[in-house]
């Protein structure tokens, strides 16, 4: 499997399924990977984006206290595939010179790789995927930036609000 390196362009909410949407765009490349996401991690990847701290610890940081605790490292995470409109995603640890490879889902990924500093790839197929136009409700999102940008036009405004950067 061929990847490359991304990073998280933004999130927004579509209006069509309320749910959040991480954007994660590779550099030198016209396209974007856009992953639906539950409002949770959606909140996790904001507040890290946005440098907000919380109170007590929230779930990444009680993951990367643990991490570190253990004198692991989270080398990367890798967004492996998608299949039956399901994304599935890895993550590289290293402890005591053991390298260790993890199921995991791309937003708990993405949240954990922000909140340690590791670095975010992405299965190159993925960026290339064609959209199906015979069931728009189930389809594979168009990964062009200018029809992702059309199909999120149609938000509302104000619930960019939710997780504004």
């Amino acid at each position: 499997m061929k990847t490359v390196e991304a990073k998280v362009d933004g999130l927004a909410l579509d209006m069509t399924t309320n749910s959040p949407v991480v954007i994660l765009s590779p550099p030198g490349m016209n396209k974007v990977l856009p992953i639906w996401i539950g409002h949770a991690e959606a909140w996790g990847i904001a507040m890290e984006l946005s440098g907000v701290k919380s109170k007590r610890p929230m779930t990444y940081d009680l993951l990367k206290a643990v991490i570190e605790t253990l004198k692991a490292k989270v080398e990367q995470v890798v967004i492996t595939e998608l299949k039956e409109q399901t994304f599935y995603a890895r993550i590289f640890l290293v402890a005591d010179g053991q390298n260790y490879e993890l199921d995991a889902r791309p937003s708990d990924s993405i949240a954990l790789a922000l909140k340690v500093g590791a670095r975010i790839f992405v299965n190159e197929e993925l960026f290339h995927l064609e959209p199906d136009k015979s069931d728009s409700a189930t389809s594979m999102p168009p990964t062009d930036p200018e029809s992702l940008r059309e199909r999120l036009r149609r938000i509302n405004p104000e619930d960019f609000g939710k997780y504004s950067l």
